[in-house]
């Protein structure tokens, strides 16, 4: 199975991360989405799991949207959450994966067995940081991350 992950949008859906998510069999959008036709863009690729970033709170369609979620692929279930300071301390054990958002920094590491991926940012460029989205395969009870940076052109 190939989960889509992608992040801080900010309202610009770039052609370029909808081609690197075409095939997958999930999404995942980590917050500070900028405006929904961004989500009824990616629901049409997969079915996605969403949560609200710091940046989605004026408008009222930010009001339905999580701030963590929690999606089971299998034997893996994946956590989600825009701010890592916001991760729990004690997830629950059949956790295996994090995603987060929010540092625009794409990141990936192991802790404590528990794979932390944050997918960076697909939407507008700051600073010099890379513009980027991230993919997870999963088989079975396996779970490798992939951060994936995009030509722009």
């Amino acid at each position: 199975m190939k989960v889509g992950l992608i992040s801080d949008t900010h309202g610009l859906m770039r052609p370029q991360a909808l081609e690197a998510l075409q095939g997958c069999d999930y999404l995942i959008h980590g917050g500070d989405i900028g405006k929904p036709e961004i989500l009824e863009t990616l629901k049409a690729i997969a079915p996605l799991t969403v949560v609200r970033g710091n940046n989605d709170t004026d408008d009222a369609w930010a009001s339905d949207v999580p701030h963590e979620a929690v999606l089971r692929i299998g034997e893996v279930a994946i956590y989600t959450t825009h701010i890592l300071a916001d991760v729990p301390k004690s997830l629950p054990d059949d956790v295996r994966v994090v995603v987060t958002g929010h540092s625009h920094r794409p990141l990936q590491q192991v802790r404590d067995g528990v794979l932390f991926i944050n997918p960076g940012s697909a939407g507008p460029r700051r600073f010099k940081l890379p513009i980027t989205v991230g993919m997870l395969h999963i088989d079975g009870a396996d779970v490798r991350g992939e951060l994936i940076e995009l030509t722009l052109k």
